[in-house]
């Protein structure tokens, strides 16, 4: 019955999302502005382009959540605390260099191509995660782990059926934060020859049409949109109550 109501809350917006970028591509298709610009709004061409996009960003995302998660759960422990506090801080000042500057370092060791562009976005998107999962497990009452521990509960129950439980929407949106992020980071991608929808923007800078560069900017921005959205739906859905 729940499911059943979270979906329906959600499904209308995502839908309307979906609708607005098929929309947007059948707009420009039918109306490049140019020869040059046909060649490359095609159909078959804008859906590769976005299946690149979406592909480095849900590579990256998931290799991301599933590394930062176990880890912020790990440092959280309080044996661990001083460890907590060094990543906490060394986290939070690694994520003030520019997305841009991190591709271009990987570029220099690992070369041109998706591989590097997906390696470089899972780096970026650990930082949120890491920092959201650690400071949900500490945000946990101490009062109700120790009042669970006196219940006779192991503390791997303690963790699955008590602190995540309970640090799930911190940690939730750490991962919004971070695939949103991904999303918006994944357009430089073009730079170092991974495609994408960064694509559309630097052609259609390059060679000065519009319809290229609000081609790729709607679409990224309907995309960040949708998946921050979908996520969205998917936190209610885990959330205790």
């Amino acid at each position: 019955m729940r499911l059943n109501k979270e979906w329906t809350k959600f499904s209308l917006p995502l839908f309307l999302l979906a609708g607005a970028g098929f929309l947007v591509i059948w707009y420009f298709v039918k109306n490049p502005g140019g020869a040059m610009a046909a060649r490359i709004l095609t159909y078959q061409h804008i859906g590769w382009l976005l299946a690149q996009h979406i592909l480095m960003v849900l590579i990256s995302s998931f290799m991301a959540i599933m590394t930062a998660v176990p880890l912020g759960i790990i440092v959280s422990r309080p044996r661990l605390r001083v460890a907590g506090v060094i990543i906490e801080n060394t986290v939070n000042i690694a994520q003030t260099v520019p997305s841009i500057a991190v591709l271009a370092l990987f570029f220099t060791f690992l070369g041109l191509g998706f591989s590097t562009a997906v390696f470089a976005l899972w780096l970026y998107s650990l930082l949120p995660v890491l920092r959201n999962t650690y400071a949900g497990m500490k945000l946990v009452p101490a009062e109700i782990v120790e009042a669970a521990k006196g219940m006779g509960m192991s503390p791997r129950r303690v963790l699955t059926r008590i602190e995540l439980p309970l640090a799930i929407p911190v940690i939730m949106a750490g991962i919004r934060t971070a695939v949103v992020i991904n999303v918006g980071t994944a357009t430089l991608a073009t730079f170092i020859g991974a495609g994408g929808l960064g694509h559309l923007i630097v052609t259609g800078i390059t060679v000065q049409r519009h319809e290229l560069l609000f081609t790729g900017s709607v679409l990224s921005a309907l995309l960040a949109i949708f998946c921050d959205h979908m996520l969205g739906g998917l936190e209610s859905l885990v959330r205790p109550g």
